[in-house]
């Protein structure tokens, strides 16, 4: 299963490290190619020459070796694996992850790398429970981090409960698992997020609330799954995921002629908060007020329905194709009738009033209305909505 697979182990400084010993003999026994790095308070508990006898590779330790950046540099030596497997993942290195830290080798790798990162954590129950190792976890997989274990039992300190770092033999079947491909492997599937920017002049604009998290969610959740994903972006709060095609736009019709270039696909998500208007003319120089209370005149036009435009395309339509209603009132009757009227396959509906806190939240509750009705979801994460939409999106595709 792993044979020819390179695999970059990260060694984390907890009494687990005397397992990445028999990992290494493990995964290499399952032909993978480990390439191992250290951090200082592994080498407490294992050293240099035991795991690099293991596996028969250099040793990596120290960020700034000179040698070692002259022969492989951080940023080539994060992507040139399959996978990042860090084991044990110890409470600090996943608040260095969740924090975005690089301080030294490993958390360097880390946020370089564009590879999936699969983690083992290993620590003190009272640490694993603590709110803060909590608050890291739920970052750590927002942001797709693959987690394997930790297991209950007895603690080195004497103590028991989770925190055990998964078995060897647990952690290569999570590696193989991790390098499986994924039911959208070979599919394209094209997704919009973000709000768009329309400009009255060079200073002001029209635009809305979308902060483009549940887009981002959507993207990352679809690569997870295989898919090779075109993401089309306005001016949002939440940074695009890795591993996925960004295409940065501004305006409606930017962001029309950036989705008729990435097609064809074979499935489209319109998840973009597109404004329905924009000014007719822009203003060349910024507008100012006169002082006499008089308000400038400002024409609209429409601006291209970019969901319309694909949904009723005759030749080249994405075998599906998914819109976004956002609501405030008579949620299921407005989104219904807009999916009959725009033409696309589902429509994922929600309430935005502000009272629900989800237009720029954490959290959606959605309604997914298709030809066979309407199914309402429970309240979840924006990330929990975008693993189950891509999974119904992935089966769909499967046929």
């Amino acid at each position: 299963m792993l044979a020819g697979k390179r695999i970059l182990l990260i060694i984390g400084g907890g009494i687990s490290a005397f397992k990445s010993l028999d990992l290494i003999r493990r995964l290499r026994e399952n032909g993978a190619v480990v390439t191992p790095v250290l951090t200082k308070s592994a080498e407490e508990f294992v050293t240099p020459l035991s795991v690099a006898a293991l596996s028969a590779q250099k040793v990596y330790r120290h960020l700034f070796d000179l040698t070692d950046e002259a022969e492989m540099g951080h940023i080539e030596l994060s992507r040139s694996a399959d996978l990042v497997v860090v084991a044990p993942a110890t409470a600090d290195l996943m608040a260095k992850m969740a924090g975005g830290l690089a301080n030294d080798l490993a958390s360097t790798l880390l946020l370089a790398t564009d590879k999936r990162v699969l983690i083992a954590p290993a620590m003190n129950v009272r640490m694993w429970e603590h709110a803060a190792t909590q608050r890291n976890i739920a970052t750590l997989k927002g942001d797709c981090i693959l987690f394997v274990g930790p297991n209950e039992g007895d603690m080195a300190c004497g103590e028991y409960g989770p925190g055990r770092m998964a078995e060897p033999l647990e952690i290569v079947a999570a590696t193989e698992a991790a390098l499986m491909d994924g039911p959208l492997r070979g599919k394209h599937v094209l997704v919009t997020s973000g709000p768009t920017h329309e400009p009255i002049d060079p200073v002001r604009y029209i635009a809305n609330r979308s902060s483009g998290a549940q887009g981002t969610a959507l993207a990352r959740a679809l690569s997870a799954l295989g898919a090779t994903v075109t993401f089309i972006t306005g001016p949002a709060d939440v940074p695009p995921p890795l591993g996925v095609k960004v295409v940065r736009v501004q305006t409606a019709r930017q962001m029309l002629e950036a989705v008729q270039n990435a097609l064809p696909a074979d499935a489209a998500v319109f998840a973009a908060a597109v404004a329905d208007w924009r000014v007719a003319t822009e203003a060349a120089s910024k507008m100012k007020k006169d002082g006499s209370g008089t308000l400038p005149r400002l024409d609209f036009a429409e601006n291209p329905d970019i969901l319309a435009t694909v949904s009723q395309m005759t030749q080249g339509r994405p075998a599906l194709v998914v819109g976004f209603a956002a609501e405030t009132d008579d949620v299921i009757a407005h989104a219904t009738a807009k999916r009959l009227r725009k033409g696309c396959d589902w429509i994922v509906a929600n309430d935005v009033s502000p009272a629900t806190g989800i237009m720029g939240g954490t959290e959606n509750a959605v309604t997914v209305i298709s030809k066979a009705g309407a199914e309402d979801w429970p309240r979840m994460s924006k990330d929990q909505v975008a693993q189950k939409l891509s999974t119904c999106i992935a089966r769909t595709l499967a046929g």
